[in-house]
């Protein structure tokens, strides 16, 4: 299987071991990454991050500056690195020491050292970096002060925004969704539901106040429902949404107003699960974002386009909105993780994605089912290519 797009890229080299399938390690289209060149970030910027001297090589430094940047949130038009310097192995354990937990740490030794590489090299950089100290660089963000008075003109110029929900069995939950609509306070918008449920229930939408336009789909595939919605579209902010959601009163609004401040193409609100993992901290501030959930998104109808429309190849599996995430990360769009465009994401127990097959990437339906699901291994080597795929 091909790779698509032109490289890896890394700030530090051990990264390959612990993300190697996230996006900002592949370089765009334009030979360009999402890490900021220290020298032109503000001084008042580089204030806020916590310089690390101990590093032997001097470019380690400012690789590690540009990391944290893009982890608290600098969101800029700026001058990025196209490559990285390869550094010493010990820069490299000080650095993982310093992000990631230590479990992690002996995991990328215990993988270097199967790997063949010098052992007397890796352990004395393992236990020479060990009183490097964890730092969460996710507790001092950085801060927007203008966005709270902030006046959209896209929000002011009242565009119609085009809101699609795929639906399977799912009634109950759908109601509490569209009485969520309605709450709205940004009012110009159209809701393309494509309803997948047996038995069919077309009275149930006549009770809500919205401008509702309604598509029956035989066929139970969630990638062709947002594809035919899309395409049937009338707004040019398509904002993508799932039918066991709860959101509050100015969700739409701080979606537009998110474009509009960024100048962003993309905005991906954040799904606190009512189950499961605890919320990331890196949910309650704007930041580059590294992923795309299509159940919670707004994205400017110029992106399709562009690069197309969900690849249905992850029809009844796992990971179309991230390969779509990655396609309009590479071709340069601007995806930024919106915390004010928040919702409720309830993961009910039927319907929707868990009757039609697997319901995790690594998490099947069925005990004997492939792990990880095969879509997960077709975007990953797609992508990054079979060895990254392996780890």
């Amino acid at each position: 299987m091909s790779q698509t797009g032109i490289g890896n890229i890394y700030p530090f080299g051990f990264l390959k071991y612990l993300q190697p399938t996230a996006y900002f390690h592949r370089k765009r289209l334009d030979d360009t990454s999402v890490y900021p060149n220290p020298a032109y970030i503000p001084e008042t910027i580089l204030r806020n991050l916590e310089i690390d001297k101990g590093y032997r090589d001097e470019n380690a430094m400012d690789y590690d500056l540009s990391w944290q940047a893009i982890k608290t949130g600098y969101i800029a038009d700026t001058i990025t690195y196209s490559e990285f310097e390869s550094l010493p192995v010990i820069d490299n354990y000080r650095f993982i020491r310093r992000y990631f937990h230590k479990a992690w740490v002996l995991y990328v030794l215990t993988i270097r050292l199967l790997s063949f590489k010098n052992p007397y090299v890796e352990i004395v950089s393992w236990y020479r970096t060990r009183s490097v100290k964890r730092f969460k660089i996710s507790k001092k963000p950085f801060k927007y002060p203008d966005y709270d008075h902030f006046s959209s003109d896209l929000v002011n110029a009242n565009s119609l925004v085009s809101i699609v929900i795929p639906t399977l069995n799912r009634y109950p939950y759908l109601k509490h969704v569209l009485s969520d609509l309605e709450s709205q306070t940004y009012k110009n918008f159209e809701v393309l539901i494509i309803d997948q449920s047996e038995p069919f229930q077309e009275n149930f939408y006549h009770e809500f106040k919205l401008n509702i336009r309604l598509i029956y789909q035989k066929e139970k595939a969630l990638w062709l429902a947002r594809n035919m919605a899309i395409k049937n579209s009338k707004g040019k902010l398509i904002l993508l949404f799932d039918d066991d959601s709860r959101i509050e009163p100015d969700w739409i609004r701080n979606h537009i107003k998110c474009l509009d401040f960024f100048n962003a193409d993309i905005s991906s609100g954040v799904s606190i699960s009512k189950t499961g993992a605890n919320v990331p901290e890196n949910y309650s501030f704007f930041r580059v974002s590294d992923q795309l959930d299509t159940g919670n998104v707004l994205i400017k109808k110029e992106v399709f386009y562009k690069i197309g429309l969900f690849d249905r190849q992850f029809e009844k599996q796992r990971m179309g909105d991230g390969e779509f995430g990655l396609r309009a990360y590479l071709a340069g769009f601007l995806n930024i993780s919106n915390p004010f465009s928040k919702r409720l994401h309830l993961k009910v127990g039927s319907g929707g994605l868990r009757e039609m097959g697997s319901w995790d990437a690594f998490r099947p339906t069925g005990f004997f089912d492939p792990r990880p699901v095969p879509s997960v291994l077709y975007y990953f080597r797609k992508y990054y290519g079979n060895s990254l795929a392996k780890l």
